[in-house]
């Protein structure tokens, strides 16, 4: 119950929606009751029960006298009819009275069920916006943890399972109670003792299903897991599909997904089958108490005359109508212990810290002036410390790179100054600043970064480019490709600029996907260039052309570069040889080939142009 409180939250905006619901709520329970109690009078009709004629409109006395005033006032009403126009125009009278009741009634509920849609998609909006939201926020390292087809799941199947769930109970919550509340008053005014002896036998009902539901939450949560693993399993498979199909695993792979999906189908049977049981048993219970209540009422009608039979009828559709709302109540129960399982795992998510944030009163860093300093800084993914005790400055203007073994921390190097991770130790600053005492969006618009894989986006070559910089033109955007040796094959596409290049952009090759992201990085035209591997996935005509480019682009620029590929980076003002998160040595290429240490090592084992 304490997650269905907190999804409510997020129906604060709709407040005005969920009034106007309640009110025509209010109506639907009032006409529906008023509805069964118009039954009374036709009967009487229909059985020409012969009741004292009322010669005066009864006077109001009172709400002690409620019961009486509104009886005497139909018999008087109705007697007048029957004298006046005879038993067939009374019929039609009531009659007439009973479908308009009843139509208002279904007019009160469908503006209810209007109302509440707005509610309802609304909170549901909302609350796959702020779940969107915060895993965007959330710091890389959460998506370390989580598999991205268990998080997938959630902001997918989990929120649908609450708009099936404890959105649908919204519309229970006002409409049913208050159908229950209005004939449970006609009830009493009708026969207070027969009222008494309906409610004997609701706790007995109530205890018996309130015993098959204990377990659905747990089943639920165990559902929603499962299919997470499943979305998972899906994700990894698609995303290998060439490797899967390349090493003939197709059997291991689809014996992966048919294992998850034999388990969720039986946890989903076991959970379907309790969920189900809900309605058949409810109604077996609610027969057995019109058959219970048929008799001790049939009593009071023909043995003890304290009831006529044309009440009695009334009185017993009056309790089919507070059956039916118990019955979605009891439904009500159940989706609420399913929706807990899905709101957990939602909020989960929602509630989760996040361990990047902004400071409070952050200090200004609009550009870059002197130099980025790694001081004394230890970081670690797990256990094992990546880097210790690591210290480096890179002064404005140079090009720095980093190379060693994979292994050695030169990629976490770059997380940690983008603040994709925090050191636990140490610090890494800009101009003297801290990196954790400016804003996350001032420190990276200091910086443009390739990636060692190419991150594209279903979307054309010209969005996909222009990812980091708004309002860029057209002009703007081909001279970033043609640094980036890209123009001429984007110019070959169907679409040119406009082309649409697929998920993760497979439309393309492994390098004209890199040269689109140069290019990216070249339109951003930052000060800061952090380039992991950034043309590793190029052929050796295309890396010599966009090193070139790379190089008159790093002009009066800082730049790190990562790479394994040491012909990329003789020119580089620095070189920091790293292994195991240390630097062994550094200095210029001329420095270190001459030094014949670790680099000249790795060097031999590469053959250069």
């Amino acid at each position: 119950m304490n997650y269905f409180k907190k999804i409510l939250l997020f129906a604060k905006p709709y407040r005005k929606y969920a009034v106007l619901n309640i009110i025509f709520n209010i109506f639907y329970a009032l006409f529906s009751t008023l509805g069964f109690l118009a039954l009374i009078p036709m009967l009487d009709v229909l059985f020409k029960q012969e009741k004292p004629p009322v010669k005066i409109a009864p006077t109001w006395e009172g709400i002690t006298g409620i019961k009486d005033f509104i009886f005497d006032y139909l018999n008087f009403y109705v007697t007048q009819i029957r004298v006046d126009y005879g038993e067939s125009s009374t019929l039609f009278f009531v009659c007439g009275l009973i479908v308009s009741l009843f139509l208002l009634k279904n007019i009160s509920n469908y503006f209810a069920m209007f109302f509440i849609t707005f509610l309802r998609n609304g909170v549901l909006r909302d609350l796959r916006d702020t779940t969107a939201k915060k895993i965007i926020q959330l710091p890389v390292s959460f998506f370390s943890e989580k598999r991205k087809g268990d998080v997938m799941a959630r902001i997918t199947t989990d929120i649908q399972e609450i708009q099936w769930t404890f959105l649908a109970v919204l519309e229970l919550a006002v409409r049913e109670p208050l159908n229950i509340i209005f004939t449970l008053i006609s009830m009493i005014m009708l026969s207070a003792k027969l009222t008494l002896f309906v409610f004997i036998f609701l706790p007995i009902s109530g205890i018996i299903i309130s015993m098959i539901g204990k377990k659905l939450k747990k089943h639920s949560d165990r559902a929603q897991k499962e299919q997470g693993h499943f979305l998972s399993l899906i994700e990894e498979t698609l995303t290998g599909l060439r490797v899967i199909k390349g090493y003939n695993a197709e059997k291991k792979m689809s014996n992966k997904i048919f294992t998850s999906t034999s388990k969720l189908n039986k946890i989903l049977n076991s959970l379907l089958n309790r969920q189900n049981i809900a309605s058949p048993l409810s109604e077996t219970l609610g027969i057995a108490s019109v058959a219970v209540i048929l008799w001790f009422g049939g009593h009071m009608v023909l043995v003890e005359n304290t009831m006529d039979g044309a009440t009695f009828i009334g009185f017993i559709t009056l309790t089919y109508n507070i059956l039916a709302p118990a019955k979605q109540i009891s439904k009500a129960s159940y989706n609420i212990k399913k929706g807990n399982a899905a709101a957990e795992r939602i909020l989960e998510i929602l509630e989760t810290e996040n361990t990047i944030v902004d400071p409070e009163q952050p200090k200004e860093l609009k550009s870059f002036e002197s130099e980025i300093t790694f001081e004394n800084i230890s970081f670690k993914y797990d256990q094992d410390y990546v880097l210790e005790d690591f210290s480096l400055t890179i002064p404005k203007g140079k090009t720095v790179a980093l190379v060693g073994q994979s292994g050695s921390g030169k990629s976490t190097l770059a997380n940690l100054i983008t603040r994709f991770y925090d050191v636990n130790k140490g610090s890494v600053k800009i101009d003297g600043k801290d990196i954790r005492e400016v804003t996350q969006h001032d420190l990276r618009s200091l910086m443009g970064i390739v990636n060692q894989k190419a991150i594209l986006f279903n979307d054309t070559i010209k969005n996909n480019i222009m990812l980091g910089v708004e309002n860029a033109t057209d002009e703007e955007v081909e001279n970033a490709a043609k640094i980036a040796n890209a123009h001429e094959f984007i110019m070959n596409r169907p679409n040119g600029y406009d082309d649409n290049i697929g998920d993760s952009g497979d439309q393309l090759s492994g390098g004209q996907q890199q040269r689109i992201s140069i290019a990216r990085a070249v339109l951003k035209n930052p000060p800061i260039m952090i380039l992991d591997e950034a043309t590793s996935a190029l052929d050796t005509e295309a890396e010599k052309a966009v090193q070139d480019a790379l190089e008159n682009m790093m002009k009066n620029r800082t730049s790190i570069v990562i790479a394994h590929r040491l012909s990329t980076i003789k020119n580089a003002d620095l070189i920091v040889v790293m292994r195991n998160g240390k630097i062994v040595e550094k200095g210029t290429h001329q420095e270190l080939i001459a030094h014949q240490g670790e680099y000249h090592k790795l060097v031999n084992m590469q053959s250069f142009d």
